[in-house]
């Protein structure tokens, strides 16, 4: 093997890595940092040239690369989350792609002087923004279910649509124009859409066929769906060009919507497959811009970015939402919502190629243009939409409330002292009568399976960021948090303490990964907790102060205190776990268990048991 074609291959992984790595560490959107490490191994080093390491493959491996990015973008949209927003969503992919495209070519036109052919072509490529951007952003800012629906769906549905445009928009100009070309359109249109979208329907029941009846043994199950996205991909893409990102999308749309098999392997594995790749790409198509394309940053360039960002992207979501259900002020953070990612800088490659060996030689200024366009709304969108979100309403600073797998009468108690203390709770449990136990109470209780796909999607988790599982059933608590893990993060996953069988506290018997942090101390598995709860004990709110602190708590119960969380003075609520003390300072309130017969004397503190006769 070429020494110098392994070294790029291996910088290729190194840098993309080591980028994702540091923005997560500085807090700042990936793709900032994946762009400015392609550039400064390309252009301004000159220490990797993409072209030369991968020849010929380059640009289908990146088409390829784009697709398995878009089938699990796919996988991770719910037809359960259009119920309210539908409408809305249609109108994005639809009007706002149109308003979008047709206001990108003019601005573009006039600002940077592009010639007419080109600047349309990069109107089209310009609709797309994507799953690159827009899932991490969403999991960063934590929006309001309805308006996180809307941003997701359109951020994936449009990349196929804005490729597809790029597509049909570049038959007309090869054609000759438009009284040439609109057949070429029709055409492409209906190929486009019956063929993509038979390809992808046939590859999802494909799959689904051969999982169902266990034809695929585990080991391949990860494999095999890859095979079938590459080759949904390949085929749809040979009747026309581009058509396979519909193709794929809708493929795994409509795995993420079937109920036949489980894919939650499927979708780890994509999402795994999908942080190196996205690394890859943007490192690979950053390092192609040549040291004169990057000279054309200029700021006519950026008056058009600032044109995109300030007046084209509001005029589209009003022009979609008019008379819609969306408040005021989801609209307005509809509006500063769009980040362009790797679809756009992937298909502008393709089509700046393309245009330029068709003889428009000024098509060479759409790369770096539509670099600097991903550039200033990843920067603009990534560092301002969190703050933007929580001055909109539309997000929940740091949510710090807790969903309860279970609704026993002490998961109750605790809940009530939480709500008190204007933190949000959730009770999901499978026991009728908790659960109208809870509602009586006062407390948000749903009926139903904690592990249920269909309760997940249903749920509404706004302001909520942690889970506790505490049902009567080990097996069920450490599922619970393996089905959370995605949603919460991993410290955020927590379950009751194994139960012990014999003289170990339990722990040892489950592996750490298979379960969630362990609750409180070694001694609060469920029956420790019931136990208690029968022989009196309460769940007690404890202000710290300095005269006041815990040890002081523990003289006056004794054993009895069992330290559960803490609010600190800042209202971040921390909990105690096997491996884990928060510090209780003075300010903070201490929540805990007690048993009241050893209280000495009253301090004012409250003792909760919502239900007691």
């Amino acid at each position: 093997m070429d020494e110098s074609l392994l070294i790029g291959l291996g910088s290729i992984i190194v840098l993309g890595v080591i980028a994702q790595w540091v923005a997560w560490k500085i807090h700042i959107p990936s793709i900032l940092l994946l762009l400015v490490f392609g550039f400064a191994a390309g252009p301004l080093l000159g220490q990797l040239n993409p072209d030369a390491v991968f020849g010929d493959l380059l640009f289908p491996l990146v088409s390829i690369s784009v697709g398995i990015i878009l089938f699990e973008g796919g996988l991770s949209l719910k037809f359960s989350e259009l119920k309210q927003v539908g409408g809305v969503v249609f109108r994005l992919v639809s009007v706002a792609v149109i308003v979008t495209w047709v206001l990108g070519a003019v601005s573009v036109h006039f600002i940077t002087g592009m010639p007419i052919a080109p600047a349309v072509l990069l109107g089209a490529v310009l609709v797309v923004s994507g799953p690159t951007v827009i899932i991490p952003l969403l999991r960063d800012i934590r929006p309001s279910k309805r308006i996180a629906s809307v941003i997701k769906w359109e951020g994936i549905v449009n990349d196929p649509i804005g490729a597809i445009l790029a597509v049909l928009v570049f038959q007309v100009i090869a054609a000759g124009g438009m009284e040439f070309g609109v057949p070429v359109v029709a055409w492409g249109v209906f190929k486009a859409i019956f063929l993509g979208g038979l390809a992808g329907l046939v590859g999802a029941a494909l799959i689904i066929i051969l999982l169902k009846k266990f034809l695929i043994p585990d080991f391949l199950q990860n494999p095999f769906s890859l095979m079938i996205v590459v080759v949904v991909y390949g085929v749809s893409n040979h009747f026309q060009a581009e058509s396979g990102l519909l193709a794929v999308t809708l493929m795994g749309i409509t795995l993420a919507n079937q109920k036949y098999v489980p894919i939650k392997h499927i979708i780890d594995f994509k999402e795994n497959l999908r942080v190196l790749i996205i690394s890859s790409l943007f490192i690979i198509l950053a390092a192609r811009i040549t040291s004169d394309q990057l000279a054309l940053f200029n700021a006519r360039n950026w008056l058009f970015v600032a044109g995109l960002i300030l007046v084209v992207r509001p005029l589209a979501v009003l022009a979609s939402t008019l008379g819609s259900s969306l408040k005021r002020n989801e609209r307005l953070f509809l509006c500063w919502m769009a980040p362009r990612g790797i679809v756009a800088a992937a298909v502008s490659s393709v089509f700046a190629i393309k245009l330029i060996d068709a003889g428009y030689l000024e098509s060479s200024s759409i790369v770096p243009l539509t670099f600097q366009v991903i550039i200033g709304t990843v920067a603009v969108y990534g560092l301002t939409a969190k703050p933007v979100a929580r001055k909109l309403k539309v997000a929940v600073p740091n949510p710090q409330g807790i969903l309860f797998a279970g609704a026993q009468p002490f998961v109750r108690e605790l809940a009530t002292i939480l709500e008190e203390q204007n933190f949000r709770t959730l009770l999901v449990d499978t026991n009728r009568t908790n659960v109208r136990a809870a509602r009586r109470a006062g407390l948000k209780a749903v009926y139903g399976n904690i592990l249920s796909e269909n309760l997940l999607a249903e749920l509404d988790l706004e302001g909520i960021g942690k889970l506790f599982a505490m049902t009567p059933n080990d097996e069920v608590n450490s599922l619970s948090s393996l089905h959370f893990l995605d949603v919460f993060g991993q410290s955020e996953v927590y379950q009751l303490t194994v139960e012990a069988n014999g003289n170990s506290n339990g722990a040892d018997t489950m592996p750490s990964y298979m379960r969630g942090r362990l609750l409180f101390d070694e001694r609060a598995d469920y029956d420790y907790l019931m136990n208690r709860r029968l022989a009196g004990s309460v769940v007690k709110r404890t202000t710290m102060t300095e005269q006041y602190g815990l040890e002081d708590l523990i003289k006056r119960y004794g054993d009895s205190v069992l330290p559960l969380l803490v609010i600190t003075d800042s209202g971040e609520l921390r909990v105690f776990t096997v491996d884990a003390e928060p510090s209780i300072k003075p300010g903070s309130v201490l929540i805990s268990i007690i048993d009241p017969e050893n209280e000495r004397d009253g301090d004012g503190d409250s003792d909760r048991r919502p239900d007691a006769k």
